[in-house]
């Protein structure tokens, strides 16, 4: 598995991972790093953690193999790598922040997940009193930032599902005037899944004023003839995130939604056009951003431009002003820009985009255009 991509060799692929961890731990002088639940572990043990009160932590040190602490009840649900990491299965009478703590033994710098719950911490630092605790997401963050082949590989295939169904939504397929917001996302929600995808993550379904909502909740509204329907949805399929929007128009658009799309249209083509390998994250918002603030519509653009895509819908990198960090090869992420006229209409265009040296490559290739139903 490469995150949840299959391969022939999951163990190496893990261990490479976690010598790659250990690499910059030395490069940073951390003794330790510590990762409970979240993506981060099964992106170097392939074992996804429930989000349970039960402490799970992944220990890796200098040791030759890490440790991961594990309730004794999950522990058949872990695949074992034994040359990657050992099992320590805990009771439920045992306190796993002490096994935990006496894995520390001696370390000084400690990285710790951002999604270890804070009751844990604050316990470990009871036992490990004379330690630094620093964030592990400098240590894995690159890393899983800059996605390998098998990576991008599961991406295409995510975006290609989605794209079937956005298809589907343009053909007129997915009926739309006289059922809700809901029924709509319901129904985006099953054709995900019957293309492919194991989970869906969300189906923001908005229709007229509602669509000036970025992330409106799809309710009983019922959709009409005549306006615009912003349709984003996305989920995870072997272990990869998809993400697309594709905004409709049922009916006659007028001359002014026709115009602020031609915007957005454009502004979304150039950023992705300067997604490429040397720039930096907040040039491809600053791209799409301009556009749309010399057509006059930057006050109704109230987002980044996008975010990094991977095991996690969001992750870094982040298409936002300020982010300074140089894109490199394989790091995905969205781009979606939105214009949003409160209590009017709204309208968003989204492809996820993966830089390589070849120049930006979108795993969405759906038609970008304001498809209009009648």
């Amino acid at each position: 598995m490469s995150g949840s991509v299959a391969t022939k060799n999951a163990g190496a692929l893990y261990a490479s991972r976690i010598s790659r961890v250990r690499q910059e731990m030395q490069r940073r002088s951390i003794d330790a790093t510590l990762l409970s639940i979240g993506h981060d572990l099964p992106y170097l043990t392939g074992y996804y953690a429930m989000p349970l009160e039960r402490l799970t932590m992944l220990v890796v040190t200098h040791e030759s193999v890490a440790a991961l602490v594990v309730p004794r009840l999950e522990a058949p649900r872990v695949t074992p790598f034994d040359d990657v990491f050992r099992i320590v299965p805990w009771g439920e009478t045992e306190n796993p922040v002490s096994i935990v703590a006496k894995l520390l033994v001696g370390a000084k710098t400690i990285a710790v997940g951002d999604q270890m719950w804070a009751r844990f911490l604050v316990e470990l630092m009871s036992f490990v009193t004379n330690a630094k605790f620093v964030r592990a997401v400098d240590v894995v963050g690159p890393m899983r930032m800059a996605k390998d082949a098998n990576e991008i590989e599961a991406l295409r295939l995510a975006g290609a599902a989605a794209d079937r169904v956005a298809m589907q939504l343009q053909a007129g397929e997915i009926a739309l005037v006289g059922r809700t917001e809901a029924q709509v996302s319901a129904d985006i929600s099953a054709r995900l899944i019957d293309q492919g995808h194991d989970v869906v993550n969300f189906a923001i379904v908005a229709a007229g004023e509602n669509a000036a909502s970025p992330h409106h909740h799809a309710g009983p509204r019922v959709i009409q003839e005549n306006e615009i329907v912003l349709c984003d949805f996305g989920g995870m399929m072997n272990g990869y995130c998809s993400d697309i929007t594709r905004c409709v128009f049922v009916g006659t658009p007028s001359r002014k939604i026709t115009s602020a799309y031609s915007v957005l249209y454009a502004a979304q083509a150039a950023g992705v056009k300067a997604g490429v390998v040397g720039a930096t994250c907040e040039s491809v918002d600053a791209a799409a951003r301009k556009i749309i603030d010399d057509a006059g519509f930057g006050d109704f653009f109230i987002h980044r431009t996008g975010h990094g895509i991977g095991m996690e819908a969001h992750e870094d990198p982040y298409m936002v002003s300020g982010n300074k960090l140089t894109i490199v090869a394989g790091h995905a992420f969205s781009v979606e820009p939105g214009i949003y006229l409160p209590g009017k209409w709204g309208m968003r265009l989204e492809d996820i985009v993966v830089a390589t040296d070849a120049g930006p490559v979108s795993m969405n290739n759906v038609d970008h255009s304001l498809v209009i139903l009648n």
